[in-house]
């Protein structure tokens, strides 16, 4: 009884641990159809060390940095909102990063909305995702 469960509790902490080792681009996921449906980017990372007020502000200045265009934060929620201007759509792509506590650290994630009728290329797309997450770290 004692060694099954130890040995759960040694394969929880594997588990853990793997979770928290998952990069952005290994994250990276996207949904809907490019020109005729809305596509949705996202992706998320754990910072295990990284306090959430420290990482909100720096993935603030990191979409800035980005090129995006209003950008917003609302502290509350931990939440940054900018759009892509210059791309040439009536409705410009929108950019949600959202910062939260996970342990002693931060998680990030972060989601690129593509309207109908306009497209973004998928590697171009989750490196530029990928950045704005790793600023975070500063």
């Amino acid at each position: 009884m004692i060694k099954r469960l130890l040995a759960g509790l040694a394969l929880s902490l594997v588990a853990g641990s793997a979770a928290q080792a998952q990069s952005c681009a290994s994250n990276f996921k996207s949904d809907g159809v490019p020109l005729v449906t809305s596509v949705n980017y996202k992706s998320w990372q754990i910072f295990p060390k990284l306090d959430p007020k420290k990482a909100l502000a720096n993935v603030a200045q990191g979409v800035a940095v980005e090129g995006f265009s209003d950008v917003q934060v609302d502290k509350s929620l931990g939440a940054v909102t900018a759009v892509q201007e210059g791309s040439g759509a009536t409705v410009p792509p929108k950019l949600r990063v959202v910062v939260r506590k996970s342990g002693k650290g931060s998680r990030v994630d972060a989601i690129f909305i593509v309207n109908p009728g306009w497209v973004s290329p998928e590697s171009t797309t989750r490196s530029g995702i990928c950045r704005v997450i790793d600023s975070a770290n500063g």
